[in-house]
């Protein structure tokens, strides 16, 4: 939706408490306002992220996004900064949604015939027609819906021009989130709040309302303090540094952006993940205490928590429509979702799956066959070498090493980057 800009109210302190008060109200759990700066600054200087996000693209760290690879006309990367594609911009509301659920973690023990779906991908809401089962949601169309309601009030408060995004806007989500006082980048680079951790999905509008000079930023402090526990857990090596992923090599785009074959080297540090990963969250002391998401929309789907790999590899597209359509995991396709279950087999050492991967093997697919067949090797490789019992376990620090320690705690709490 958007009008005319008209000269308008600037945001301020009071205007970003009605902000917070609605957000709350359209079913986000918190919400601020990034400013933007006027066209008249000199280009990247109001940039969200501009240098950092150039150079990570430079590196190809985006591995196939190619959607993050977008230029403009003179060849600016549309995410460097959020003016190149919305010249009206000035602000950037910024509103969270906690989807934490009441249910194992990843680095928890579980059978090794099953496998690790991503937390947010869990998602449901409760069907009146079907009470025993929840429908299959999308954070991206719960989030969207809930901006609309919160753009709709902007828009009888205000003349202004306004875009919604949820992860598919010019922009570098996270900066703008750290600037809106949401919480601060970790080391994970996820956004971290001290009460809901970083277990948030994040949506936002794009505004043509200034923010006033008297407005106060609410920037959160760097709260990691010398804890590395992310880095250290993650299993591919995705986390090169601090706040600095290679998304070529992080399990979650494995599993769910990588098409064809997956490098042999990052097979067997994928576990049993079949899409998407939480292990650096998962190992996060700030996500001890996050509070479980009570949202209708946001429920977790119990069958898929640790899914039977088998139920998984038996599913035809007629069984993936109906459980996943509607669904983040619709994004991977039955194809790329059998890939990554082969592969979680065979890191699984179980020989009860040797069946379904010869069936595979000789595929027409191409690439589940190679996987398959790779997987077979990997289950031999592991019975002859004895070590199945160790290795069916997912590749990552066990949950003692998750104990709190003098170095990166205090009082139960982790340490302040200043303490």
């Amino acid at each position: 939706m958007e009008q005319t800009a008209q000269p308008a109210a600037a945001w301020t302190s009071d205007l970003k408490q009605w902000l917070r008060e609605l957000a709350t109200h359209s079913g986000f759990d918190t919400a601020g306002v990034a400013p933007v700066a006027s066209a008249s600054v000199p280009p990247n200087a109001n940039s969200l992220d501009a240098h950092r996000f150039e150079a990570w693209i430079d590196a190809g760290r985006a591995g196939e996004m190619d959607y993050l690879k977008r230029r403009d006309e003179h060849g600016v990367l549309l995410r460097s900064d959020v003016q190149v594609a919305i010249p009206w911009a000035r602000s950037v509301i910024v509103c969270a949604l906690n989807y934490n659920a009441p249910a194992p973690l990843s680095i928890d023990s579980s059978p090794p015939n099953t496998g690790w779906i991503a937390r947010y991908a869990w998602s449901g809401r409760t069907d009146p027609a079907n009470p025993d089962e929840l429908a299959p949601t999308d954070y991206h169309d719960e989030l969207l819906s809930r901006l609309k309601k919160i753009e709709s009030q902007l828009h009888e408060r205000f003349a202004c021009q306004t875009r919604c995004y949820v992860d598919t806007g010019p922009l570098v989500e996270r900066s703008a989130a750290a600037k809106a006082g949401i919480g601060w980048v970790g080391k994970n680079t996820c956004i971290l709040d001290q009460k809901l951790g970083s277990w948030l999905l994040i949506g936002v509008i794009v505004t043509s309302i200034p923010v006033s000079s008297a407005f106060e930023l609410e920037a959160s402090a760097d709260r990691c303090g010398s804890c590395t526990r992310c880095l250290d857990a993650c299993p591919t090596n995705a986390l090169v540094a601090p706040r600095e992923m290679d998304a070529s090599l992080c399990i979650a785009y494995l599993t769910i952006e990588k098409k064809g074959v997956i490098a042999e080297e990052l097979r067997e540090p994928m576990g049993r993940q079949v899409f998407g990963c939480d292990i650096c969250q998962d190992v996060c002391p700030w996500n001890r205490r996050s509070p479980t998401s009570q949202s209708d929309g946001m429920l977790a789907r119990r069958q898929l928590i640790n899914p039977s790999l088998t139920w998984l590899a038996e599913m035809d597209s007629a069984a993936f429509k109906r459980w996943f359509k509607g669904s983040p995991l619709e994004r991977t396709r039955l194809k790329r979702l059998h890939r990554n279950v082969a592969i979680a087999m065979g890191n699984s050492g179980d020989t009860q799956f040797l069946p379904q991967l010869e069936q595979w093997s000789a595929s027409e697919d191409s690439v589940l066959a190679e996987s398959s067949q790779w997987a077979i090797a990997r289950i031999h490789s592991l019975a002859t070498s004895h070590d199945s019992l160790t290795t069916t376990s997912r590749p990552l620090q066990p949950a003692s090493s998750l104990k709190p320690t003098p170095a990166t705690t205090k009082n139960g709490h982790p340490l302040l980057a200043s303490e």
